[in-house]
């Protein structure tokens, strides 16, 4: 998932993987939680973490659409 992430986003915005122990995934965007693996007590699918960040992009930046296919 991180390289999707990077590959949808990572041209436009900074990304940063913070690695930890036990398993934890959690994706933050501008100090939104987005997915939190321990919340859920689930892996994330890959549009549930990306959409989101698509939403938040669109409402900063209206005027320009986010491709989600790339």
């Amino acid at each position: 998932m991180a390289g999707q992430l990077f590959e949808e986003f990572g041209q436009k915005f900074e990304i940063t993987l913070i690695p930890t122990s036990g398993g934890v995934f959690e994706v933050d965007f501008d100090g939104q939680e987005i997915f939190s693996k321990d919340t859920l007590q689930r892996h994330a699918e890959y549009e549930e973490v990306a959409q989101p960040i698509r939403e938040i992009l669109s409402q900063l930046a209206p005027h320009k659409a986010v491709n989600k296919n790339h």
